[in-house]
């Protein structure tokens, strides 16, 4: 079923599972409006729309229909389900639904699913989810274990400060990475849960996060804060593999963990917040390797990191706009709204002047920069490819970014290894000092 904008006015078309469904006029909408339906079924032949609710994108003001019924295909099987998906696509359709039925397996169809489980094994973590045990599954879910880009966006900027504080002419320290990386993964889900226990709530009204354990009630907030204490204690021990200088700066991060939930209900700008939060890392990372920070090196790295965290974090807030409304949550995808793209421009443009001053303080070589420029084509592909208006390209653009990371830790990589050693530099001078005095002879 799709809903067209003609003359200002919506029609609901007929699909194959309404064949009889309602063609007259609903109600008149201005352009760049959407449509949020809240349906059940009465029978097996008939959805009852008993809510629904027109989101005005330009001026983020909402209007409520009156109920309706739709009657469906009479030889529709019990047991089946009609689920609705909505985005939109362009000025004139606002409304695209799409319906699927879902219907009782068979056995023999149970039977192959089981012959097909025991002979593919995958070690992907939503897979590992799923094979886990059912009291295992709401924490697991709980941190996100079954959705680990997060993860990735904040194990990179740890991962390009070592790579940057490293020696010339080496390789990143093996298990200074390891440590990052396990920390990454605890931090990301003690985020994760202290986002969730604020945010429990408008959870509930979110289409996209109604299902996570907090929201739908498969773990309570006690176990979720004892959860909680488990995660940060193993992040601790970790810190403390370090020297000082990285255990404190590393815990003073815990303010911004803390804060950064609430942020979405004071400021438009809660993706700063998270930015600073994420790419604590860049600090944390050199000083981990190099015993402090060198502002010249870290500051440039640091903002670089941040203005990612803008680009990525806004594309990821337009999937929920809708719903940020209706329930008066902020972001900065509400905030630029159809200039987004301009400020995704500028964040990209503050994001490679970092990187690359941050580049020439540490007298990185040009396989650096090489890879500089490759980032900053990803950058440029999102900005001018991201459609806003569909949830799934944003999140096709925003898992992107984990390559993006990767593809700079390489150029850092190959930068170092490209570097002189100081015994090299010594004896370029040496061998330059020599020919000096010949031709001076």
């Amino acid at each position: 079923m799709a809903g067209i904008l003609q003359r200002n006015h919506l029609f609901l078309k007929q699909s194959t599972f309404f064949p009889n469904g309602c063609c007259s006029t609903v109600k008149s909408f201005p352009q760049r409006t959407q449509l949020k339906l809240d349906h059940h079924i009465l029978n097996q032949r008939n959805i009852h729309i008993h809510k629904v609710t027109a989101i005005n994108l330009n001026t983020h003001t909402q209007y409520t229909l009156n109920p309706l019924t739709y009657k469906g295909d009479e030889h529709k099987r019990l047991g089946q389900k009609l689920t609705f998906q909505q985005s939109v696509i362009n000025s004139r359709t606002i409304l695209s639904t799409t319906s699927s039925a879902l219907c009782k397996p068979t056995k023999d169809q149970i039977s192959g699913w089981r012959l097909s489980s025991e002979r593919n094994v995958s070690l992907s973590p939503r897979d590992i989810v799923d094979a886990s045990p059912s009291n295992w599954k709401p924490y697991l879910k709980l941190i996100r274990f079954d959705k680990p880009a997060g993860t990735w966006l904040l194990l990179w900027p740890c991962t390009w400060s070592i790579g940057l504080a490293t020696q010339a002419g080496h390789f990143p320290d093996p298990k200074t990475l390891l440590l990052f990386g396990a920390g990454s993964l605890v931090m990301r889900g003690a985020g994760c849960i202290v986002n969730d226990m604020w945010d429990s709530e408008f959870d509930k009204k979110v289409t996209r996060t109604k299902d996570r354990p907090l929201a739908s009630g498969d773990l309570s907030h006690t176990q979720a804060f004892w959860f909680l204490g488990s995660q940060l204690s193993i992040a601790l021990a970790i810190l403390l593999q370090f020297n000082w200088y990285s255990v404190i700066l590393g815990a003073s991060s815990l303010g911004l963990v803390v804060i950064y939930p609430l942020m979405k209900r004071y400021t438009y700008w809660p993706q700063v917040i998270l930015g600073m939060t994420f790419n604590w890392g860049t600090l944390l990372g050199y000083s981990a390797v190099a015993g402090g920070c060198n502002l010249g090196v870290v500051l440039p790295l640091y903002i670089a990191g941040i203005s990612w965290t803008m680009i990525y974090d806004t594309i990821y807030a337009h999937q929920d706009k809708v719903d940020d409304i209706m329930i008066g949550v902020k972001s900065t995808a509400l905030k630029f709204g159809d200039n987004t793209r301009y400020w995704l421009t500028g964040f990209g443009s503050t994001m490679i002047g970092g990187l690359a001053l941050s580049g020439f303080m540490c007298d990185q070589t040009w396989p650096y920069y090489l890879g500089l420029s490759g980032v900053a084509a990803h950058i440029m592909w999102q900005v001018l490819t991201v459609d806003i208006n569909s949830s799934p390209d944003c999140w096709k653009k925003f898992c992107s970014n984990i390559n993006l990371g990767a593809l700079l830790f390489i150029g850092i990589v190959a930068g170092t290894l490209y570097k002189q050693t100081p015994d090299d530099k010594q004896q370029t001078n040496d061998t330059d000092e020599l020919e000096k005095m010949r031709t001076e002879q």
